[in-house]
C-alpha cells in the first residue's frame, strides 16, 4: 500500500467513527446538560463550595463566575509550580527552579485551554504539578468552555428570560459526566497500547537504536495524555509531546489520540440541535465543520505528501521533523486536526512542515479553530459566525436577519464583529510588536519569512488557545512568556463575555415565526454561505501577514 493510499484509508477510517458516534454522545451530553436531577457526588461538590444548584445566572453572573474561577486557578497553578522544589516526586533534590515569567505563562497558558509550553515537561516539572496541577486544569478548563457553549445555546432556545444556566453545575457535571468517564477508558487503552503510567523519576530505561540504554523519567504520563487531548488541551508530559513512545507508542494509539481530540467538539452540534429543538439545525452546523475540516484534512496531506521541503526529491514527501512510526500522512493528519481544534498537541514539528503544509496549520487555527474546534468553544464560535452570516444575507435582501427565531438587531451584530476582531488584534499586535524588536528577532530560529512564520504561529497560537508552536522560535524569555500569556488571556476571556452577552441579549428576546422572507438555516444553501462567510473573513483579515511569511517561503 503507497503512503497516499495508507494516509486516505486512515483519515477515511477517523471519519467514519466519528460520524458513528456523532448521535450516541451527542444526545448523551444533551441528556448530561438538560437533567434537572443531581448525584450525589454532584450534590457534594455544591455542598463543598457553597453553590446553590437550582439558582439560574444571567450572562453577567456567569461570566463573572467564569473570571472568578479562572482567576482563582491562574493564582493556584502560579504558586503551585513556585513551590514544587519543597513537593514529593520532584526531579532532583533541589527541585528544578521556574521564574515567575515562565509560570506565569504556564498558570495562564493551562487555564485558558491553551497549554503552550515554555519549558521541557519531564525535565521542568516534578509529578505532584504535572498531576495535581496541570491535569487537573486539562480537566476544568476543557469543562469551562463546554459550560459557556451550553450557556450559548440556551439563549438561542429560550424565550423572554435573563437566565443562561448555572456555570457552577455546567463545570461540575461537564466534568463528572463527560470528561472523567470518557478519560478514564481512554488512559485504559493507552496503557494497552503501551503508554507508561506509574510514578517513576528517574528509572525508566529505553533501549536506543544503538542498542545502548536511555534512562527516561516515567510518571503519571496515560491518564494526562487522554484528557490532553479529549479536552483539547495539548500540553504533553515529555517535551516532543505526542512524538514521545511513552505518550504515544503506536500508529493505532496515534489514531486513538486523534479520534479523542476530535470527538466531543464534532458530536457537540448534535447536543447542540437537541436544545434548540431542531436535529436539522444541528446537521447544518456539523455540517460547516466538516466541510472546512475536510478541505483541510486533503490540503495538508497533497502539501506535505507531495511538497519535498527539504529533503531530496526522490524520498516523496517532507519527512524532516517527522516521527517515523507514524509517517508523513498520518503525521499530516494529526498536525490539522491538532490546530482545526484548539488542542495544540502534535506528533511531528510544525517548524519543519513545507511552506505551504505550515500555512495550511496557520490559517487553520486564524478561522477561529471552529471545523470542529475545541471542545465548546469550537461550538460557540461557529453559531457567532453564523450569526454573522444571516445578517450578511439580511443585508442582500434588505431585511432583519433571523436565525432560529431570534431576531439579529444591531446589539447582537456588534457583538459578533467584536468577538470576531479579538483574535486577529491581539495576533497582528503581538506579532507586529515582536517584530519591532531587536532582542526578540533573535530568538528566531530562522531568518527572513520563515523567522516572521515562526512569530506570527507563537502569536496566532497563544490567541486562539492553540497551544502548538513552530519550534524554532525560543520564547522562553521574560518578554515572550508575558506577552504570549496575555494574548493567552485575552483571546480566551474576552470572547467568551461577549458571546455570553450575545447570549443573554438573545434570551431577552421572544419566537418571530417563519416568513417567506426567512433564511432556512438548515439547508446545503446555508452550509456553504457560512464556509464562505468564515474564508473570506479570514483571508481578508490575515492574507497581508500570510503573505509576508509562508506563501513568500512558498514562492521563493
Amino acid at each position: 500500500m503507497s503512503t497516499t493510499t495508507a494516509g486516505i484509508v486512515f483519515l477515511a477510517s477517523l471519519v467514519i467513527a466519528l460520524a458513528l458516534v456523532h448521535v450516541p454522545l451527542g444526545d448523551y451530553m444533551y441528556r448530561v446538560y438538560s437533567a434537572t436531577g443531581h448525584s450525589r457526588v454532584e450534590r457534594g461538590v455544591y455542598r463543598l463550595i457553597g453553590v446553590k444548584p437550582g439558582v439560574e445566572h444571567t450572562w453577567g453572573v456567569y461570566a463573572r463566575s467564569v473570571l472568578a474561577f479562572s482567576a482563582v486557578s491562574v493564582l493556584l497553578l502560579f504558586f503551585l509550580q513556585l513551590a514544587q522544589g519543597r513537593l514529593p516526586l520532584h526531579l532532583n533534590e533541589q527541585g528544578t527552579e521556574v521564574t515567575a515569567a515562565l509560570a506565569w505563562n504556564t498558570a495562564v497558558s493551562f487555564v485558558t485551554n491553551t497549554n503552550w509550553q515554555n519549558y521541557g515537561g519531564e525535565s521542568t516539572y516534578g509529578h505532584v504539578v504535572q498531576m495535581s496541577g496541570l491535569a487537573v486544569q486539562n480537566f476544568v478548563s476543557a469543562a469551562v468552555g463546554m459550560s459557556v457553549a451550553m450557556a450559548v445555546v440556551r439563549g438561542f432556545a429560550r424565550r423572554h428570560t435573563g437566565e443562561l444556566g448555572n456555570f457552577w453545575v455546567d463545570l461540575v457535571r461537564g466534568t463528572i459526566r463527560i470528561l472523567l468517564p470518557i478519560s478514564f477508558v481512554a488512559a485504559l487503552v493507552l496503557v494497552i497500547g503501551g503508554a507508561v503510567q506509574n510514578f517513576h523519576v528517574h528509572d525508566q530505561v529505553a533501549n536506543t537504536v544503538a542498542g545502548g540504554r536511555q534512562t527516561l523519567p516515567g510518571g503519571p504520563v496515560a491518564s494526562q495524555e487522554a484528557i490532553k487531548n479529549l479536552g483539547t488541551n495539548g500540553g504533553g508530559f515529555y517535551n516532543v509531546n505526542s512524538a514521545h513512545p511513552f505518550e504515544n507508542p503506536t500508529t493505532w494509539t496515534n489514531w486513538v489520540e486523534i479520534f479523542l481530540l476530535l470527538v466531543i467538539s464534532f458530536s457537540l452540534p448534535r447536543t447542540f440541535g437537541r436544545m434548540v429543538g431542531s436535529r436539522k439545525q444541528g446537521l447544518a452546523i456539523a455540517g460547516v465543520m466538516s466541510t472546512i475540516a475536510m478541505v483541510s484534512w486533503s490540503l495538508t496531506l497533497f502539501f506535505q505528501l507531495r511538497h519535498h521541503g527539504t529533503v531530496p526529491s526522490a524520498v516523496g514527501a517532507s519527512l524532516e521533523g517527522v516521527e517515523q512510526r507514524f509517517g508523513v500522512a498520518n503525521s499530516a493528519v494529526f498536525a490539522a486536526s491538532t490546530t482545526l481544534t484548539s488542542t495544540g498537541s502534535v506528533d511531528s514539528f510544525h517548524d519543519s512542515y513545507t511552506s505551504l503544509g505550515g500555512l495550511m496549520l496557520l490559517f487553520n487555527m486564524q478561522l477561529g479553530e471552529v471545523a470542529p474546534g475545541g471542545v465548546g468553544s469550537g461550538l460557540y464560535g461557529m453559531l457567532v459566525l453564523a450569526v454573522i452570516t444571516v445578517f450578511v444575507a439580511g443585508l442582500m435582501v434588505g431585511r432583519t436577519p433571523e436565525y432560529l427565531g431570534k431576531k439579529i438587531t444591531p446589539r447582537e451584530i456588534k457583538l459578533a464583529a467584536a468577538y470576531f476582531l479579538v483574535t486577529p488584534l491581539l495576533v497582528l499586535v503581538g506579532t507586529g510588536t515582536a517584530m519591532t524588536m531587536s532582542g526578540q528577532r533573535e530568538r528566531m530560529a530562522n531568518t527572513g519569512p520563515h523567522g516572521l512564520s515562526e512569530v506570527l504561529y507563537a502569536f496566532t497560537s497563544a490567541a486562539n488557545n492553540n497551544g502548538s508552536a513552530f519550534a524554532g522560535l525560543s520564547g522562553n524569555t521574560a518578554w515572550f512568556n508575558t506577552a504570549l500569556g496575555l494574548a493567552m488571556a485575552f483571546g480566551r476571556f474576552l470572547p467568551m463575555i461577549l458571546v455570553l452577552a450575545l447570549a443573554g441579549s438573545l434570551a431577552r428576546q421572544g419566537h418571530t415565526p417563519e416568513s417567506i422572507g426567512t433564511l432556512p438555516t438548515h439547508r446545503p444553501q446555508f452550509v456553504g454561505m457560512v464556509v464562505g462567510v468564515t474564508v473570506i473573513l479570514v483571508a481578508l483579515t490575515f492574507l497581508p501577514a500570510l503573505a509576508l511569511g509562508p506563501l513568500a517561503e512558498g514562492i521563493h
